[in-house]
This record gives C-alpha cells, structure tokens and sequence, in this order.
C-alpha cells in the first residue's frame, strides 16, 4: 500500500520545520504569551512549518490536558499561516491511538493539525518488526500524515533503513521521516530506495547541510527557535544546490548550534531565547537550567553573530 497523499502534500514539509519550545513562567505555568511571540518568530523568520509537542517542546513533563492545550493554542495562533505538526510520542502503542483519537475528538469542528509527529518507541527496546507492527497499527486509526521520528539516542532503539523503508511502502499515512540517528550510512539508504515523495527530514541542526547534499529535503531544527531567518535560508540554499553560500550560514551558526545542546535540549535554547527576550529559561524538572559558564559563552556568540 502506498501512501495517500499527493507530491502537494509532503511538499508542506520540506524546508525548515522548528521543534518549538515550550514555554514557561517562572513558577512552572505554560507561558501562553510567550508561545504566540515565539511562533510570530519564527513565521517571521520565514520557516515553512512549525512542530508542537516534539521532544524539544518537554512533552515528557507535560499531562495530556496541557499537551492538549499548547497544540491547540498553536493551532489558533498559527491561524492557517503555516502548518502545524503535532508529537504524539510514546511507548504504549494503543495510549498514543487513544490520545490522538481523544485530541481529533476535542478538535471536532475546528482546525486540526497537518499532520503529526511520533517517534519510535522508547525504553521497551522493542525489535525491528515490533517498531513496524506499532507504526502500522498508529496508520490505521490517523486522518492526517505521519512523519516517523527516529532518534536512538534518546529512545536507546535504532529504527533500521530496512523498517523504515518497509513503513513508508506499507503505510497508508506516513510521508516522511525525521532522522537523527546521526548515522550517515543508514540515511543514504533511506534516502536511496524511498518511496516516491517519500521525505527524508533531519534531526540534526549540525549536519543538516551534508544531510541535505546527500538527499534530505529539510530539517526539524531546534537552532531555529532562536534563529529562524538565517537557519531558513541555509536550508532553502542547500535545496537550491547553492551550497556556497548555505556554507557561510553553516559556519556562521556552527559554534551556537554546539553551545546550545552542550548541556541538553532544550535547555541552551531557551537561556538563548531568553537573551532574545522572547521567553524565560525556566524547564522542568528533571531537566535543568545550563550553568552561568556555558551561558556566557552562548551570549557571546550571539552578540559573535550579530
């Protein structure tokens, strides 16, 4: 089975996609203020869509009903400007079916989202066709495409090419992958023997530019809440196969891009948001704030930046 959706459709999500973060008062409490500033932002900032709830937004340390709410404020601010892509993660295959149908449900008569983002499981280690059986029983309970999110290094489980190249043959929905495995070899292969219209996406702000080179269409990018406008550019540069002048954006934005994930995701992105005075730094526990050092050091390299 092929998927359903035209050339038209996955065309939506190649660019720049940006995990937004999420974020928060300094007592804990959604910052819905300082969700729409961060989505004008970015749209500003010319990025083809925006991705809610994603690992970047801590959905981990969100409950449902405020997992509900940040998509759904996403939903009304973006306002039909640019899509909207919703994380429903997890490792319980029938409680991910359970919360995008309650959400579908709760979004009856209004917008919905465009489609919808769910990394392969965590913590289970489930096996190579366990990863496919969870994916094909998502498929058939969704009304929206599915973008497929491998990322071992947080899941401690690798989707290998093989599994992701059989669930984008087999699946009714899925149109595309974000790949952060790092692991270039598996991505040529992906990108290799995909499905026709079938998107490759990185999940790697640092090698997105080689990414690209080799097949990728774009990039769900944590650098881009902070810097949308020129991390953008890079990317649509790269598609356009000017890689000479992709590369100066590239090393303009390569010694940030490190600094930021230093101390974990999305912790330097926020202090950096917080310098832009588009929201506070505060995270949830048991994630923490990056140390005054390290914040320094990114302060100054955006000052480096200009």
């Amino acid at each position: 089975m092929a998927s359903k959706y035209t050339a038209a459709t996955t065309h939506r999500f190649r660019g720049t996609g940006v995990a937004l973060v999420t974020p928060f008062l300094p007592e804990g409490e959604i910052d819905f203020a300082a969700l729409r500033t961060l989505i004008d932002h970015v749209i500003e900032g010319g990025v083809e869509y925006v991705v809610s709830m994603g690992t970047t937004g801590e959905s981990a340390t969100l409950t449902e009903e405020e997992r509900f709410s940040i998509i759904d404020a996403t939903i009304e601010h973006v306002n039909g400007r640019i899509p909207v892509v919703g994380g429903f993660g997890g490792n319980d295959t029938n409680a991910i079916i359970r919360s995008i149908e309650k959400f579908r449900a709760h979004r009856s008569g209004k917008s919905y989202i465009d489609a919808i983002l769910i990394a392969s499981p965590y913590y289970n280690k489930p096996s190579q066709e366990g990863i496919y059986q969870h994916y094909l029983a998502i498929d058939k309970h969704v009304t929206v495409p599915i973008i497929l999110y491998n990322v071992p290094g947080r899941t401690s489980s690798n989707m290998e090419a093989a599994t992701t190249l059989r669930i984008a043959r087999d699946a009714e929905h899925v149109i595309a992958i974000k790949e952060a495995s790092g692991n270039f070899n598996q991505c040529m292969y992906i990108i290799k023997d995909a499905p026709e219209g079938f998107l490759v996406i990185s999940g790697d702000d640092g090698i997105t530019l080689p990414f690209i080179s080799m097949g990728m269409q774009g990039v769900i990018s944590v650098v881009a809440n902070a810097y949308p406008r020129p991390f953008s550019d890079m990317v649509r540069l790269s598609l356009d196969n000017k890689f000479e002048g992709a590369n100066l954006i590239h090393y303009k934005l390569l010694a940030f891009t490190d600094l930021i994930f230093k101390e974990g995701s999305p912790a330097g992105v926020k202090a950096a948001l917080k310098h832009l005075n588009i929201c506070d730094e505060k995270v949830r526990l048991p994630l923490w704030k990056i140390s005054e050092g390290l914040e320094k050091k990114i302060v100054d390299e955006m000052n480096s930046i200009g």
